[in-house]
């Protein structure tokens, strides 16, 4: 039997990250994926180039384009253009590529990579954990992050995150050339979807199309959506590779530790309520768990609690605003649009936010206001 100090379950951003710091401080690890293979998964690649300070080594080789300017749309209409500050670049991804690039660089510090392996059952015994995979395959190791997204039983099952799920409906589209999106370009368009919006990310030689709603439990009309967006992107409309995903996103404070098991990424439902934005808290939250993962295994704190509560500063403090902006802008989402949108200091403070420099608590009470005040 294989015995690690840490055992990661997925191999994608989040998990893959907390594998790096983990193996780089010495700890023995291993990284259990159950898809053999790098894989295209369903989500729009952006993520702040901020987060290159969480790594000491180069995130450029992932990065098929860096985006100075947003176009917003309503209704395919109505455009703002708005020009990014210099100093918060945003950089557009291949998921396949920066998972593959994170965990090349965790196994080069000692990692060690088990696929395909799908867990089957975790429990403990002895004081330690005991992950068996569907052919019969044992490990054991003392601590473990659960980092397989929002498909996860096992965050549920261990009580990590919130006992309440809230699920957005997304379908991400992979086409093959810029159509009418020029590079450096990213596309947000709003009207078209019923509580939420549309996305438009350019590659290098491709886009990221996608759409998600975001508030409600009606179920999306995504051919009516594609079929208006796709050609207004210059494609048909049956274009592309299409996914379809159930997405967590935050719903309020909840414990992400456990008696030496952490959630991280989707699977600790850190996506961002209103925007989003999932790349930033999935490798923030990786990072931070093995922080305090390696405190935890050199015995320099007794439980994992430090991780749920830096969480809660630094990134589940801003989404309760931003929560709460989602839940009255996505309602109006017209009066959103006019108030909020179409402002001359609202792209950059999207830019801020997404780039961590700001929280959604730092504007929230005057958009709130603002919006409740002109519906009134």
């Amino acid at each position: 039997m294989s015995v690690y100090d840490v055992a990661v379950i997925g191999a994608g951003a989040a998990g893959s990250a907390a594998a790096f710091h983990l193996a780089k401080a010495g700890h023995r690890v291993s990284v259990l994926e159950a898809v053999d293979g790098p894989r295209v998964k369903p989500c729009g690649g952006g993520m702040a180039s901020s987060v290159q300070q969480w790594f000491p080594f180069d995130l450029s080789p992932a990065v098929d384009d860096v985006i100075r300017q947003v176009d917003f749309s309503w209704c395919l209409d109505d455009p703002v253009v708005a020009e990014l500050p210099g100093e918060a670049p945003f950089w557009i991804v291949r998921r396949e590529r920066l998972d593959g690039l994170l965990l090349e660089k965790a196994q080069e510090v000692g990692a060690t990579l088990h696929c395909p392996f799908l867990v089957q059952t975790i429990g403990r015994e002895d004081g330690q954990w005991m992950i068996r995979s569907d052919c019969g395959i044992t490990l054991k190791s003392k601590a473990v992050v659960i980092a397989d997204g929002s498909a996860s039983p096992w965050s549920a099952q261990f009580g990590l995150g919130p006992r309440d799920l809230h699920l957005a409906s997304t379908l991400s589209v992979r086409l093959e050339g810029l159509g009418t999106l020029n590079p450096g370009v990213a596309r947000f368009e709003f009207g078209l979807v019923h509580h939420g919006f549309a996305w438009a990310f350019p590659l290098n030689g491709g886009i990221n199309v996608g759409v998600g709603t975001f508030i409600g439990r009606n179920p999306m009309d995504a051919d009516t959506i594609l079929n208006a967006l796709l050609p207004d992107l210059g494609f048909p409309a049956d274009s592309g590779l299409r996914q379809q995903a159930a997405l967590r996103v935050w719903n309020g404070h909840s414990p992400l530790h456990g008696n030496g098991m952490v959630a991280v990424g989707d699977a600790a439902s850190l996506c961002d309520p209103f925007l989003a934005e999932g790349l930033r808290p999935a490798l923030l939250s990786g990072c931070e768990a093995a922080t305090c993962l390696d405190r935890w295994l050199n015995n320099e704190v007794t439980t994992l609690e430090d991780y749920s509560t830096v969480m809660r500063r630094r990134w589940g403090d801003s989404m309760a605003w931003g929560r709460r902006i989602a839940q009255v802008f996505y309602r109006f989402p017209g009066v959103g649009y006019q108030l909020g949108i179409k402002r001359p200091t609202a792209p950059r403070r999207i830019a801020q936010i997404l780039s961590g420099e700001m929280g959604y608590g730092d504007i929230a009470q005057r958009v709130i206001r603002r919006l409740l005040l002109q519906r009134g």
